[in-house]
């Protein structure tokens, strides 16, 4: 992720460095399966990335904004959203936002993506929603993207190792964060479920149909 400096710290039991929101949502999955949070194959965890065709989203109540509503313009952004069954409420799990942690999906959208609020066609959400189990295996990064043209770090990494996906990748977040609005599925149907759980980029919807996926999967 591009962007500010100051940042809030976040509760201590939870991997946590700024700017590397795609790698804090990966150790998360791991933390919530092995804390009893989450099942232990975080099949009802699922990886939401968050971005546009011209990488500008705006997003409230997040702690790197200098701002007292909390708004801040990202490239893209990445969440966990849960869905345990025969519960009607999933749970957003986001590690940089100043709203309860986990907060219900509902009051998340209304508080954070805030779709009542007029925006520019640039600055329209898309969301692809990755199963967790799938992304554990398959995502990769080696951090390039955090490096100048003179390979000069333009924010400090994690102090662990990158990760390397189960099939020897090193390197594919370019693949998650790359979403367009002509990927965005047309309707949201039964089987958009196991499409999610079996392709290993997911799905791409529209912000009007995240709270619709979410009411369908188990």
């Amino acid at each position: 992720m591009d962007l500010p400096e100051a940042q809030t710290p976040v509760t201590p039991q939870y991997d946590h460095t700024p700017l590397y929101c795609e790698e804090n949502v990966y150790k998360l999955c791991k933390k919530l399966c092995s804390a009893g949070a989450a099942d232990t194959e975080a099949s009802n965890l699922f990886v939401v990335f968050i971005s546009n065709d011209k990488k500008q989203i705006p997003l409230w109540h997040q702690k790197a904004s200098h701002r007292a509503d909390g708004v801040i313009l990202w490239d893209y952004h990445v969440i966990c959203i849960q869905k345990k069954e025969n519960e009607k409420s999933p749970q957003v799990w986001d590690l940089d936002s100043t709203l309860p942690f986990p907060s219900p999906l509902a009051s998340y959208v209304a508080e954070t993506f805030r779709p009542s609020f007029p925006l520019f066609s640039e600055f329209r959400r898309f969301y692809r929603i990755v199963h967790a189990p799938m992304f554990l295996r398959c995502f990769a990064s080696d951090r390039r993207h955090m490096k100048d043209s003179e390979g000069n770090w333009n924010a400090q990494p994690p102090p662990y190792d990158p990760i390397i996906a189960e099939d020897g990748a090193v390197h594919n977040l370019n693949e998650y964060m790359e979403i367009h609005s002509d990927d965005a599925v047309a309707t949201i149907k039964a089987d958009l479920v196991n499409d999610v759980r079996n392709e290993r980029l997911g799905v791409v919807v529209s912000e009007t149909q995240i709270e619709e996926f979410f009411s369908l999967s188990t």
